[in-house]
């Protein structure tokens, strides 16, 4: 068979151009919706009087066997397949002659790709939502079974006020429904059929659209041609999603890239998702969150790549528009291994609980003795300077906070009373952030129950 679009040329294009210009490397995984698209558009065509009832059974059994063949890797490729299109199209008239020819009436590769990807990611984004649930609930699960430990919460990478462990977790918790929710909202503009679209004017044949749309598992249909096979927004929102999630995934690897060091020893990430060195034999290296950091770049690079791609392009189809495919590709693969391996670090990983505790420092509660001068009077600014000024003479002296003369309280601010030393207690600091969202232990625990509420 020769190509798709060869009647109009006299001679064959230059071989390093055929294989700089084919796609089937890399689409080949589109094959399976592809097929779906083509059974649908086959029914449509019958529907509208293009084929008969004998063409359309002919079309339809050869698509079904070409999908088993893909299905049980014995499909074949040939060096003219350009493309999944032209490569389904070319094993069809293989098995049912030039009947095949007529599955193309009225439809272009321009509506088919567009098609192909959308429901490609109507499959494929589910699953990854599936891989990102997993991980929240493993967060969850560690969250409850360590819900009375303490450590320092920071701000700047300095220690800032105590808080709960679990309060730390959850604030990923909530970073990753946030990337649902963006998912859910993806969805549903990834939901709209542009099959019928043609190459850019739409279809002379009849087809209906909406009932494409449905046969497809669509919610509805793109409402302009020309839009329709042009518009790559839909992979550019997914590849954003990717990009902020894969943030939020490294974010969370940092922390504990960082927490899992010798000068921190907060957590311990289990042996399997670890690796040694090849000179060092002490190292425990945690390569699987270093990966998730350094993979994160890559989504956020695929999605540079397609805005560059599509900023100046004129209406509509372009070439350069094969380019949206292999990010896309690439940022759904990564994100596959990196949920599931962040999922296991979280589930298997150990806690130092008395190193976060000998981690804590009476400085931690400046913030209280400030609130505690406050409640007797003082404006928080006045608040604010005063315990400032005792914060310097227990580093001056060598002392920590508790250890303070009442002396010198009374000389910075007659607002200190003897009751101030009650306030330095590192459980009672945490307890007092009783709000909505605070990490005392009830505000963590309704948080729980919020989380559990959101997964369900």
């Amino acid at each position: 068979m020769s190509k798709l679009w060869g009647g109009r040329f006299e001679g064959e294009a230059d071989s390093r151009f055929w294989d700089f210009h084919a796609s089937i490397g890399f689409d080949i995984r589109l094959a399976e919706v592809d097929i779906r698209g083509s059974m649908a558009y086959a029914r449509a065509l019958g529907r509208a009087g293009v084929l008969t009832t004998d063409e359309l059974q002919m079309i339809l059994g050869g698509l079904a066997k070409i999908a088993d063949e893909f299905r049980s890797a014995k499909f074949k490729l040939n060096p003219l397949d350009e493309d999944i299109h032209t490569a389904v199209e070319r094993r069809l008239r293989e098995l049912i002659g030039p009947s095949a020819g007529k599955l193309h009436t009225g439809r272009s590769r321009n509506d088919q790709i567009a098609t192909d990807v959308r429901l490609y990611l109507m499959q494929q984004l589910p699953a990854l939502e599936g891989e990102l649930r997993s991980l929240q609930q493993a967060m969850l699960a560690k969250a409850e079974r360590h819900l009375r430990v303490l450590m320092p919460g920071y701000t700047h990478l300095q220690p800032a006020q105590p808080v709960r462990f679990a309060h730390w977790l959850l604030a990923y918790f909530w970073m990753l429904q946030r990337d649902c929710e963006r998912l859910h909202d993806a969805l549903k503009r990834i939901r709209m059929c542009p099959l019928g679209a043609g190459a850019l004017a739409g279809n002379a044949y009849g087809v209906e659209r909406a009932w494409l749309a449905r046969e497809l598992g669509f919610d509805g249909i793109t409402q302009n041609s020309m839009e329709s096979v042009a518009d790559r927004d839909y992979i550019i929102e997914v590849l954003s999603w990717a990009a902020i999630l894969g943030g939020h995934l490294s974010r969370l690897a940092e922390d504990l890239v960082l927490w899992s060091t010798n000068e921190f020893a907060f957590v311990r990430v289990a042996e399997k998702y670890t690796t040694g060195s090849s000179i060092m034999p002490q190292k425990r290296n945690p390569d699987s969150l270093e990966l998730i950091r350094g993979k994160a770049g890559r989504l956020v690079g695929n999605l540079t790549t397609l805005l560059v791609v599509v900023k100046g392009l004129p209406l509509t189809y372009d070439t350069d528009l094969q380019e949206d495919k292999e990010p896309l590709f690439d940022s759904l693969d990564a994100l596959s291994q990196m949920l599931p391996v962040l999922a296991g670090v979280i589930d298997t990983l150990q806690l130092n609980e008395k190193r976060m505790l000998e981690a804590l420092s009476e400085n931690l509660l400046a913030t209280d003795l400030a609130d505690y001068l406050v409640r007797r009077g003082l404006p928080f600014r006045e608040a604010h300077h005063a315990v400032g000024q005792a914060v310097l003479q227990s580093e001056q002296q060598g002392v920590p906070l508790s250890r303070l003369p009442f002396a010198a309280y009374q000389a910075i601010s007659p607002a200190f009373g003897e009751d101030l030393y009650g306030i330095l207690n590192y459980e009672a600091s945490v307890e007092a952030r009783s709000s909505q969202g605070g990490t005392a232990l009830q505000a963590v625990q309704e948080q729980l129950s919020r989380a559990r509420q959101a997964l369900a």
